[in-house]
């Protein structure tokens, strides 16, 4: 563990400053720090906040813990990020760089589809991001996604309120199937998810519809199978209400 040098000076406070809650991260400039060590390297910490999210989830990552993995004080830490919002703001968009974002094609849609399947697989890959999303999402690698998605339902004849009725529900329906499924898998206990499914199941007479639908019974249907068609579900809904352009 490196040793906090007595005659650098004192670094930003972390937390709020005059009671003021701080600005996004991505609405700050970086302070000017010392020279005389090798400056901590900004990719450095949030690939180490990745790692931990990974291993810990977000109740595991604590700026501490973040500065102990690191192999430097606290005071070298919060000389980049000044509180814990800013570590998982940053650790969100460095995630969404793993989004390919797709050529463009002839077809909207098939555009939609890759860039949300890759959006889908990497939340899976990484199961505490899809609680974050409805954080401010300013980084650099989730506008340019957020980009690609309206400008493919742009050319899918969307404008107006209508683009951004159906950004959110694109949005929000790729957060919330990542989201519920990363918690139930989050389990990987089989005998757990058979006994949610033959609690249906015994109460046939009391949901009819849930016990012929296959409800919670995830062998009739894959989760795979489920995203596909509730995404094709979204996007010919949005074909009907647009105009092509």
């Amino acid at each position: 563990m490196t040793t906090a040098d007595p005659g650098a000076p004192t670094p930003p406070a972390a937390g709020h400053q005059h009671g003021r809650t701080p600005q996004p991260v991505w609405l700050r400039t970086e302070p000017t720090r010392p020279r005389r060590k090798p400056p901590l390297v900004l990719d450095r910490i949030v690939d180490a906040a990745v790692t931990l999210l990974d291993e810990q989830g977000i109740e595991g990552l604590t700026m501490r813990g973040l500065a102990q993995r690191l192999d430097v004080t606290a005071t070298a830490l919060y000389w980049h990020v000044k509180t814990k919002d800013d570590v998982l703001d940053l650790a969100v968009d460095r995630i969404f760089g793993d989004v390919p974002i797709p050529e463009v094609s002839g077809d909207w849609r098939e555009d939609v589809r890759t860039l949300t399947r890759a959006w889908r697989h990497t939340m899976l890959r990484h199961p505490w991001a899809p609680g974050l999303i409805g954080r401010p999402m300013l980084g650099p690698n989730v506008l340019a996604r957020t980009e690609f998605l309206q400008s493919a339902l742009t050319r899918g004849g969307c404008g107006g309120l209508q683009l951004a009725v159906a950004t959110r529900i694109v949005a929000n329906y790729v957060i919330g199937a990542s989201l519920t499924e990363a918690t139930w898998h989050r389990t990987a206990d089989p005998q757990a998810r058979a006994a949610a499914r033959d609690h249906i199941t015994s109460r046939a007479d009391d949901y009819p519809t849930l016990h012929a639908s296959g409800h919670l019974d995830d062998t009739r249907w894959s989760d795979d199978l489920l995203f596909e068609e509730g995404l094709d579900g979204i996007l010919r809904a949005v074909a009907r209400t647009g105009t092509p352009a």
